[in-house]
């Protein structure tokens, strides 16, 4: 059973009266207390402990560090100092001091591409190792360093992108001559494809929330230049167009999936990624003139965007059942099938995939088109967000012990599922040599999600499952040399193309050895849940204790 108190569905009155103010002032109280971190960090080290014989073991992080428990839950495993010299390996400086780590070093490799860049994405899991350890230093001055690669001037060819847009990466240039430091940016316009990253902005919101939250110190986030800078993101995501739904259009790779592979449209990831940016936010911009207005808007656009969601994203037995049954062609305001979606077609894996019990937030809903598989990315985010309701969170973990082959096999964690392959591959990547079926994007294993698993498994009250996914991880992972992904239907193989000491496939272990030791640390990433964003649902959603 999770730790969450269960509570029903917001009646049509609570969801009319529904009050703006109430939601920000509980924003800015922050999602935990210190209370209940203390509370969740006992509780579910009483639960590994209850079940797992493990021994406590002092041990050190590599740093001393001001949030570590008193003692350990798990045993020392020596993958952890060989994680954190590798990650340390990965730190680059900008004149002398540290604002990032690089994507991979992999010496073994001769083609470097753009793997000795700091991405704006992949930087995130090394920030919050960094953070667990009381080193904040080198996430406040990425945090700075990519505020002011806002204010560049963004062209792809003749098109000038907005001014919200953050770069989905920077490099840092040293000149020997002039022993000085310049910054390259990239916005999109030397990625695959030329897509600017839509995901970057979200991150960085989110990224600023877990320094603020770890330091305590608030004065970065409520600097002028910060409040600019989430400003600008959003406004860029809230402007007026065309849109019908509260969701947010993209292009296809723009996202962690970055080469195209049929997202386009309003996938999972971007969704969930948009509703937390947009909580987290709340909870940092100041009620003047200027965040006021942008304020509004997004309370507005979140009780939007979370009925829409947990609506028409959602998919469990029962939904699947009635998607099964739908009629098409209605025309009118009580219209059951509002995106037009054809019975015929839902792929046959998802009968098999679909247990009795459990459910997922499907990858993406657009007029007559329903995106079936599984993003783990966009399911996580959206338990951490809460954007998934209590019983939708519970589902989605009972739907990953359900279907562990299929979804985290021999070595964590699928990207996507299925694999698309035949024709329907040709079509929908152009023929991409690197997304081959059960490969890369297309069904390939990223240890880097391990973090994200972990992260909604404490939240969930299931810490069991994270324990279950690390140990499998830990039987190859460093012996591997930390590769990028793994490929096969069970991630038994090395990517095919996987770079080796990938930087986030070592954070990403790191945070969730760290957030197992110390539960507390959840509070940096995760945000609770409030009866104001409950919608009304009339559709049969999959409840267990």
């Amino acid at each position: 059973m999770g730790l969450w108190k269960f509570s029903s569905n917001s009646s049509t009155s609570e969801t009319d009266d529904y009050d703006p103010s109430r939601l920000l002032n509980i924003e800015r109280q922050g999602s935990f207390d210190e209370r209940s971190l203390k509370e969740l960090s006992f509780r579910l080290n009483k639960a590994a402990l209850d079940d797992y014989d493990v021994n406590y073991s002092p041990r050190s992080w590599g740093h001393s560090s001001p949030f570590s428990s008193p003692r350990s839950s798990f045993e020392y495993h020596p993958m952890v100092a060989d994680a954190w010299e590798a990650l340390r390996e990965s730190v680059v400086s900008f004149d002398g001091e540290p604002v990032g780590t690089i994507a991979a070093v992999d010496h073994a490799s001769e083609e470097v591409l753009n793997y000795d860049q700091v991405f704006v994405r992949d930087f995130v899991p090394s920030a919050l190792a960094f953070l667990m350890n009381g080193e904040a230093e080198i996430v406040k001055n990425f945090l700075l360093k990519t505020l002011h690669l806002q204010g560049w001037e963004k062209k792809v060819d003749r098109f000038k992108l907005g001014r919200g847009a953050m770069p989905a990466s920077f490099k840092v240039m040293h000149d020997p001559s002039s022993k000085r430091d310049t910054l390259m940016a990239d916005f999109g316009e030397s990625a695959i494809g030329r897509v600017a990253p839509v995901d970057s902005g979200f991150w960085w919101i989110i990224l600023l929330r877990a320094y603020t939250k770890s330091t305590g110190d608030n004065s970065l986030a409520e600097s002028p230049e910060c409040q600019q800078c989430m400003r600008l993101i959003l406004t860029l995501c809230l402007s007026d167009g065309f849109d019908t739904f509260p969701t947010l259009l993209c292009a296809d790779g723009c996202s962690m999936i970055d080469r195209r592979m049929g997202i386009h449209g309003y996938p999972i990831e971007i969704q969930a990624l948009f509703f937390m940016a947009m909580r987290c936010a709340l909870g940092m911009l100041k009620h003047d003139t200027q965040g006021k207005e942008i304020i509004e808007r997004m309370v507005k656009r979140l009780h939007a965007l979370s009925y829409h969601m947990r609506s028409y994203f959602w998919l469990d037995f029962q939904h699947l059942n009635d998607i099964y049954r739908y009629k098409t062609e209605e025309y009118s305001h009580t219209a059951v099938n509002k995106f037009n979606v054809i019975p015929e077609s839902i792929p046959n894996w998802v009968f098999d995939f679909m247990p009795t019990s459990g459910g997922y937030f499907v990858g993406n809903v657009s007029p007559a088109r329903m995106d079936f598989r599984w993003f783990c990315l966009g399911n996580c985010v959206a338990i951490l967000s809460s954007l998934a309701t209590e019983e939708q969170a519970t589902a989605i973990m009972d739907l990953i012990e359900a279907r562990w082959d299929e979804l985290v096999g021999e070595m964590p964690l699928k990207v996507a599922y299925p694999a698309i392959e035949g024709h329907e591959w040709r079509i929908t990547t152009g023929c991409d040599s690197k997304n081959t079926a059960w490969s890369y994007h297309n069904g390939g294993s990223w240890p880097v999600l391990l973090w994200l698993l972990t992260a909604a498994c404490i939240k969930t009250g299931r810490p069991q499952i994270a324990m279950k996914a690390i140990e499998l991880a830990e039987t190859r992972l460093s012996m591997d040399s930390w590769p990028e992904y793994y490929d096969g239907k069970l991630g038994s193989h090395i990517g095919k193309q996987a770079r080796k000491y990938q930087t986030w496939s070592i954070a990403g272990y790191l945070v969730a050895k760290m957030m197992l030791d110390d539960p507390s640390h959840l509070g940096m990433v995760s945000l609770e849940e409030y009866k104001e964003l409950n919608p009304v649902l009339k559709r049969s959603y999959t409840c267990l204790s």
